[in-house]
């Protein structure tokens, strides 16, 4: 039998909704995503070019920020799915720090964001990329913003999860 985690970080309670409501779909473990400074609302405010949130998102793609040392063994699960916010396009920089500290050889996995405004195409290439540049033999699903029930439900009907 197949098993599958949640990871999800979320800085104002919208993505762990989100990942709360996917972990229930799929019945799956739920665990967060903690950077090793929480972000303050002043860090995230994305009218500010000097903001910390900004400046982060606007490193070179090799950008990251550190993570605590807190995630979950991945060794009991087939199927990891990692949830974010989208920021200036793409994943807050601790998930490519997520991504870099996970073992995810063989693995299936899926990546959600949750914005607003944004489509998912620049998330989706910028998880590859960091996939890419680990070296990972795994299923990459295709990702997708989930701001509503509707859409939330019909992404994880769309997974091909093991």
């Amino acid at each position: 039998m197949s098993k599958t985690i949640v990871l999800y970080y979320s800085a104002t309670g919208t993505t762990k909704r989100a990942a709360q409501a996917v972990a229930n779909q799929l019945n799956a473990d739920l665990a967060a995503i903690h950077p090793v400074k929480p972000y303050t609302a002043e860090d995230l405010n994305w009218h500010d070019e000097t903001t910390r949130a900004t400046v982060e998102q606007k490193q070179e793609h090799d950008g990251r920020v550190p993570i605590e040392d807190d995630l979950p063994d991945l060794g009991e699960y087939d199927n990891v799915i990692i949830g974010h916010p989208i920021w200036w396009g793409i994943p807050p920089r601790l998930i490519a720090t997520t991504i870099d500290h996970l073992d995810l050889n063989g693995k299936v996995l899926a990546t959600f964001g949750t914005s607003s405004s944004t489509g998912y195409d620049r998330a989706q290439t910028n998880v590859a990329r960091t996939v890419r540049e680990n070296g990972y033999q795994l299923d990459l699903q295709q990702g997708d913003v989930l701001n509503s029930p509707a859409r939330l439900t019909a992404w994880v009907n769309s997974l091909n999860l093991k």
